[in-house]
Formats: C-alpha cells, structure tokens, sequence
C-alpha cells in the first residue's frame, strides 16, 4: 500500500486493488476529495471548484427542483453522495436525483448508498471544468455500467450540456430529458447563459415563467 500512496496523482485513474482503493478514501489526506472507482481503476479529485463551478451547480440544482414541483414530478435530489458497488464500483457525482418509481428507494438514516441492496439514481449531474475529458469519458463508462437512466454534464467553459439517455449497458446524446419529461436542455442551456448577465433570482423568475408556459 505504501508504493501506491507514494504514486498517487490526484484527478487521474489510477490501478488498484478495491481493499487499497478503499483504505485511500480513508486517508485523513483526502477527507475534502471526490472519489470515483471502476473495474479497478480510481480517481482521486482534487481540484479547486471556484466561482464558476460552483455558481452553475446551484442554478442547475434550482431549476430541476423547479421543474419537478411545477409539473408535478416526484423528485429527491442529493449532493455530492456516495453510490457504491462493492468491489467493483464508487462514484461521488455532483448532483445525483431519484425520481417518480424509485422517489423513496433511499431511506433517511442511510451513509454511503449501497448499489447491492439500493437501486441506482434516475438522473446523475456532473459539473465539469477541468474534469470534462474525463466526465464525458470513463465517468460515462462508470454511469453506464452503475445503470442511472440519465446522465448530464455541464460544461462551465462552453455554457453547454451534454446529455445522454442510457439503456443496455450504453447511451445515446437526447436534447429533451426522458426521465423530466419535456424539459428542453437549450432551455437549461439557456438558462445558464443568462446567469453570467444577471443574478440567481432574476433567473429563477425567468425559468418559473418558461416552466408554467
């Protein structure tokens, strides 16, 4: 264990065991880390969020949570939570959402949400700025493999989303999400243009008006 902890390299996969991948995420180092782990190989993140980040988190947080409460979806959403797989996978996505069937799959009381007796997050959100090579790349695989049946990354730099459907063990890109049915992505999209003109809640004001239409 000590040559791979000499070997860590924060915000890149690296090749370990599940039992050392397990005894890093908790190493006292690490405690304000995200961590990721697939077929063997983890990720580490490290990396400051910032402004950006942290500012289209929350108006993407806002507007599905509005979204669901004006047409009626039922809908819990989670920040920064742990799914895991044992022995096979992890993932710590930005904004995670069970909705309608699986709405209460999660009890409260519940620490790291086991995939082996949990059923998987309908929607899973990554916020991607220095990570979106890697979001749209092995964290696509883990999304696929864990099952959600949506995916989204938000790319702060570009002001776009890239969305996928999955289903069989793949996905395909989708401009209207399937599991908040008739929501448009441009209008999130959109949404997130006008952010870097005005404040949150003038913003808001304009997705309540466009979600009531």
């Amino acid at each position: 264990m000590s040559n791979l902890q000499a070997k860590i390299k924060t915000d890149s996969w690296i090749n370990a065991t599940w039992s050392e991948y397990i005894q890093i995420t908790e190493n006292s180092d690490y405690q304000k880390a995200k961590f990721y782990y697939n077929k063997g190989k983890f990720r580490i993140e490290m990396s400051p969020l910032g402004n950006d980040h942290a500012s289209d988190h929350n108006i993407i947080t806002y507007a599905i949570n509005l979204y669901a409460v004006v047409k009626g979806i039922n809908l819990n959403g989670k920040d920064n939570c742990t799914y895991r797989k044992t022995g096979y996978q992890d993932a710590q996505p930005d904004l995670s959402y069970y909705i309608e069937d699986t709405v209460d799959a999660v009890p409260y009381g519940t620490s790291i949400i086991s995939l082996d007796e949990f059923s998987p997050p309908t929607l899973v959100v990554e916020i991607a700025n220095s990570s979106l090579a890697d979001d749209k790349g092995e964290k696509k695989n883990l999304y696929e493999d864990l099952q959600v049946k949506e995916y989204w990354i938000i790319d702060v730099n570009k002001l776009e989303i890239i969305a996928f459907a999955i289903e069989n063990e793949g996905s395909h890109r989708i401009r209207e999400s399937q599991v908040l049915p008739k929501l448009e992505i441009a209008l999130l999209e959109e949404a997130i243009r006008k952010t870097r003109q005005t404040n949150h809640s003038k913003v808001g004001l304009w997705l309540l008006e466009q979600f009531q239409k």
